[in-house]
C-alpha cells in the first residue's frame, strides 16, 4: 500500500488546500494553448479570449506536437497540463487542410477530459476593427450578461452542449449577489443554423427612458465570430453522474435556548433563577437600613415613655 505523503513546508500545503474540491467551488480557470500548426487569425482568437478572462486564464504560446484531443492517447500532455496549472476547462487552436482555424473548447474533471466540442472560426473580426466610445470599454473583473438567441440552442444537441460550454467559458465565477453598476457588457450568441452560432461582444449604454428603468442600447465592441460546430464528444453517463455530485451542507449543532427571527434576527433566553430577596443578607451599611433602624428606636421609644405614664397613673 502507497503511504500518503504530508506536504513539509506551508506554502506546499496552502496550495494543496487550494486545489482540493471544495463546498463552494471558486471560479474556472482556463488554459489556452495551441499546436503545431496556426494561423494568424487563429492567434489572434487565442490572444483575444485571454484578453477577456484575463483574471481566470493561463496562456501558453509554445507549440504542442503530442496534443491531440479527441484521439486516444492524445490527451496525455493536455491532462498534464491541466493538473500543472489547476484549470478546468481548456482552447485548444489548430489548424490543418482539412479543419482550418479550428478550435476545441473542452471540461476537465479531476484532471481527465470530461467533454469536448470542435468548432471553426469564420468570419473573424478583431477588437481593433470596430469604432466606438472609448468610456463604454468594459472594466476588468466586470461581470457579463450572456443571451442565447435561437430555438436550436433547445432541440439540436450538438447546440445544447455548445451553449453548455460557452457559458462556463464566458460567465466566470459564480456570486449570490450582484452589483448592478459593474454589469456592462453583454455576449450575444445566435442560433443561425443547426451547426452555425454568430458570437459578438457588445458594450451596454444606458439612456433616458422617461420611467425609472433606463433603455438599453448595444453597442459592439468584438470581437466577433462565427462558430461552426464539427465534432463533439459527450461524458459517459457514469462519468457525469459522478461529477454532478454535491456535497451536502454540514449539519449545524443545534444551540440550546437560541432562535432566528425574520425581523429581529437572532434571538437567545437567558434563564435566572429565582432570587429570594426577601431572604438575602443585606449589608450593615445600607441606608436603607439604617433609617428603618432609627425609626424603630424612635418607636421603642415612644412606647417606652407610654408604658412609663400608665405605671406612673396607676
Amino acid at each position: 500500500m502507497l503511504k500518503a505523503k504530508t506536504p513539509k513546508y506551508g506554502r506546499v500545503k496552502r496550495e494543496l488546500d487550494k486545489r482540493a474540491p471544495k463546498l463552494v467551488e471558486t471560479g474556472k480557470k482556463t488554459l489556452i494553448l495551441q499546436g503545431t500548426k496556426t494561423s494568424n487569425v487563429l492567434n489572434t482568437v487565442l490572444s483575444e479570449i485571454y484578453h477577456l478572462k484575463r483574471d481566470n486564464a493561463i496562456r501558453y504560446t509554445r507549440k504542442n506536437d503530442s496534443i491531440r484531443p479527441f484521439e486516444s492517447g492524445g490527451e496525455t500532455s493536455l491532462e498534464f497540463f491541466s493538473m500543472k496549472t489547476d484549470c478546468s476547462m481548456f482552447v485548444y487552436g489548430s489548424t490543418s487542410k482539412k479543419r482550418p482555424d479550428n478550435l476545441v473548447i473542452g471540461r476537465t474533471y479531476d484532471h481527465h477530459i470530461y467533454d469536448l466540442i470542435e468548432v471553426g472560426v469564420e468570419n473573424f473580426k478583431r477588437m481593433d476593427s470596430f469604432t466606438y466610445d472609448k468610456k463604454l470599454a468594459p472594466q476588468a473583473g466586470s461581470k457579463p450578461f450572456i443571451v442565447f438567441s435561437g430555438e436550436a440552442f433547445e432541440s439540436v444537441d450538438e447546440l445544447k452542449h455548445l451553449k453548455e460550454v460557452l457559458l462556463e467559458l464566458l460567465r466566470g465565477e459564480v456570486v449570490d449577489n450582484l452589483n448592478l453598476a459593474g454589469l456592462g457588457r453583454v455576449y450575444v450568441c445566435t442560433a443561425i443554423s443547426s451547426n452555425r452560432v454568430f458570437l459578438t461582444h457588445c458594450a451596454m449604454r444606458l439612456k433616458k427612458s422617461g420611467t425609472i428603468v433606463p433603455r438599453i442600447e448595444l453597442v459592439e465592441i468584438g470581437p466577433s465570430m462565427d462558430f461552426v460546430v464539427r465534432r463533439h464528444r459527450l461524458p459517459n453517463e457514469s462519468l457525469k453522474k459522478e461529477a454532478m455530485k454535491t456535497a451536502k451542507d454540514k449539519l449545524h449543532k443545534k444551540i440550546k435556548n437560541v432562535s432566528k427571527d425574520a425581523l429581529q434576527g437572532k434571538l437567545g433566553k437567558i434563564y435566572v433563577p429565582d432570587q429570594k430577596v426577601g431572604e438575602m443578607v443585606l449589608p450593615n451599611k445600607a441606608k436603607g437600613v439604617k433609617r428603618e433602624r432609627r425609626e424603630a428606636k424612635v418607636k421603642n421609644s415612644n412606647n417606652e415613655r407610654t408604658s412609663k405614664k400608665q405605671k406612673e397613673d396607676s
